[in-house]
């Protein structure tokens, strides 16, 4: 019986779908926003996806939130998680994992 309930469990992991980006879920999530002020869609896609990009490349979680900081000119941390957080969990899901690891251990500045 445990064979059977492995090679069951190991088929439904193997076929398991890949994430996908949700542009839209990211675009409704940033731009409602006041904070972040993008002038339009695709420069908020533009910047989401550079965040993406960092988080692939291993940047520090510091080092990104020291950049958003200084983009969008505030110290609240709150702004700096939540868009660290949306371009990670919708456009690029792949990375989420990387991107908690990188802020294990982050401390405010």
């Amino acid at each position: 019986m445990l064979p059977a309930v492995l090679v069951a469990g190991a088929a439904a992991f193997t076929f398991a779908p890949a994430a996908q980006a949700d542009q839209i879920g990211y675009l409704i999530n940033v731009t409602v926003r006041p904070t972040y002020n993008f002038p339009n869609a695709q420069v908020a896609l533009d910047y989401g996806y550079g965040l993406c990009g960092r988080i692939e490349a291993r940047t520090s979680y510091a080092d990104m939130a020291r950049q958003i900081k200084s983009d969008f000119n505030t110290d609240d941390e709150f702004t700096v998680s939540y868009l660290l957080s949306q371009a990670a969990q919708e456009l690029c899901p792949a990375q989420t994992w990387q991107l908690r690891q990188s802020a294990a251990g982050y401390r405010p500045t």
